[in-house]
């Protein structure tokens, strides 16, 4: 019974409860996707278990068989209601704070304490039917057996039966007359309504309308109501007794592991529900391969998950994309027309790496990826009036403060960087930071217009965003390995609109 985290492995340290984003996370949207998979679930804080990558192959394994048992829909459906019914347990604790009457605070306490008890024995019997294979799954199923057989649990779990049967059981009449109630024992009371019902169902013609009244539901018992329980509880005062002693007795029966677990498999139930619905839709996820030492990484069917959330929504297509470095491959230099998804490509891999990091499936049908050190991002940014410093000048500051704390083990992605300066100046200086890069042996995705970087070092693989053949103006968002060549953009969407020196001579008639 030491079962300790389903989300971080022993020896494991779990983050702490203010961990801010990291600074990427805008640039690589992943501050969108985060937001979309725990909306609805802020009272168990799951953010910072989004902030907080892993850094240990064996760690990532840990999760992702615990993702993998998950996807069973058997076993994640079962783990969805125990979390359910713990969460109604919880609230119902909460509720018994805040009420004033000494019943109504004993009798919300009971209720919870009986929901906790059924959610407890039904999940163990779902698992002892269907025991899961993840070490993580697995532990808490071990600790869950000793829990259900410990004395304290039967203790527990039988007397919430027995309050629950005493409670229920009570029966007592109340008559009402003027200002006045009086309540005393029932003692085989007749039930004239039935008696009425029966006497004249020979004259019923059709269905009668219903003049029953629907009393609104009140937050809490008001005087009155106390005043009734106070005096059935003068009637029956042993189960009332008992239920004053339970009270008393079990102040704190929700167990930490449990409160533990209920918390932490939020984290799977909530990425899992988040790519369902992509699913649905045709998209692919796949458990990517984590190497903390080999660089040859590849993704296939890979996509943006934050652009591919706002599609699908929109009933509009999402473009997968492939990606593929080996041997001394270290960078991509992306190029091609604008709004051609070189941007997006740029996020996909920032994406798929991180979240490969957290032990989450990654979008696409097959990945290899690194586990880094470190991720950067140096994304354009408007410039601040309160730095003092020109747009280009920004720029340098920014790249040089990556360099500075970047390891051969980081990653870093840039996107449109010196785009505020001359060709010249900026393929001089786009050079010398990829010849910076190239010597850490850093992985890199480089988003460019300047065509002269594809081919700046020997660790540098050129790609293109693709447009259709026939008609250059419409993108495919299809990212090909190949030799940047913008001037063929140029020249073909000139040549479509005749404005070439041919095309202009012949029009002009010249």
């Amino acid at each position: 019974m030491n079962f300790q985290s389903i989300l971080f492995a022993p020896g494991a340290t779990a983050p702490k409860a203010d961990v801010r984003a990291p600074e990427f996370f805008h640039d690589l949207s992943l501050d969108q996707i985060v937001a979309g998979i725990t909306e609805g679930r802020d009272e168990y804080n799951l953010k910072p278990f989004f902030h907080n990558r892993l850094t240990d192959v064996a760690c990532i394994t840990y999760r992702l068989e615990i993702m993998q048992d998950m996807e069973d829909r058997q076993i994640f459906n079962k783990v969805k209601i125990f979390s359910a019914n713990v969460r109604a347990a919880r609230h119902r604790l909460a509720e018994a704070g805040k009420r004033y009457f000494k019943y109504e605070k004993e009798r919300w306490f009971l209720d919870a304490a009986d929901i906790y008890c059924a959610a407890i024995l039904d999940l163990r019997r779902s698992f002892d039917e269907k025991p899961p294979s993840a070490n993580g799954l697995q532990s808490f199923y071990q600790y869950l057996v000793g829990y259900v057989e410990s004395e304290a649990f039967k203790r527990l779990a039988n007397e919430v039966a027995h309050l629950r049967d005493a409670l229920s059981s009570i029966r007592y009449c109340m008559v009402i007359k003027g200002g006045s109630v009086t309540l005393r024992g029932f003692d085989a009371e007749v039930d004239f309504g039935a008696a009425i019902e029966e006497t004249f169902a020979k004259f019923q013609q059709g269905a009668a309308k219903d003049y029953k009244v629907n009393f609104a539901q009140s937050s809490g018992m008001n005087h009155v109501e106390a005043a009734v329980v106070e005096r059935v509880a003068q009637l029956n005062p042993d189960p009332f007794k008992e239920l004053e002693a339970f009270f008393a007795n079990h102040g704190s029966f929700l167990e930490l592991p449990i409160a533990t677990f209920e918390r932490e498999i939020q984290f799977y139930i909530a990425y899992l529900e988040y790519i369902e619905k992509l699913k649905d839709g045709g998209l692919c996820f796949c458990h990517a391969k984590m190497s903390a030492s080999r660089k040859d990484i590849c993704s296939r069917g890979g996509f943006d998950l934050a652009l591919a959330g706002k599609l699908s929504r929109d009933k509009s297509n999402v473009v997968c994309n492939d990606f593929a470095l080996a041997g001394g491959e270290r960078i991509f230099v992306v190029t091609g027309p604008n709004q051609g998804g070189k941007t997006t490509f740029a996020r996909t891999f920032g994406q798929l790496h991180y979240l490969g990091s957290l032990g989450c499936p990654v979008p696409g049908t097959d990945a290899r990826l690194f586990l880094f050190d470190g991720l950067f991002s140096h994304f354009e940014r408007a410039e601040n009036i309160k730095t003092l410093r020109g747009k280009l000048q920004d720029d340098l500051v920014r790249i040089h403060q990556i360099l500075a704390q970047a390891t051969s083990n980081s990653i870093i992605i840039i996107n449109e960087i010196f785009s505020s300066t001359s060709v010249t100046d900026g393929v001089f200086l786009g050079k010398k930071i990829l010849e910076r890069l190239a010597q850490l042996d850093i992985l890199c995705v480089c988003v460019t217009f300047l065509d002269e970087l594809a081919s700046s070092t020997e660790k540098t693989v050129s790609v293109v965003a693709t447009v259709k053949p026939d008609d250059p103006t419409i993108r495919t968002f299809h990212i090909e390995r190949r030799p940047a060549d913008g001037l063929a953009y140029a020249e073909a969407i000139a040549e479509k609109y005749r404005v070439t020196y041919a095309g202009l001579k012949e029009r002009l008639k010249v």
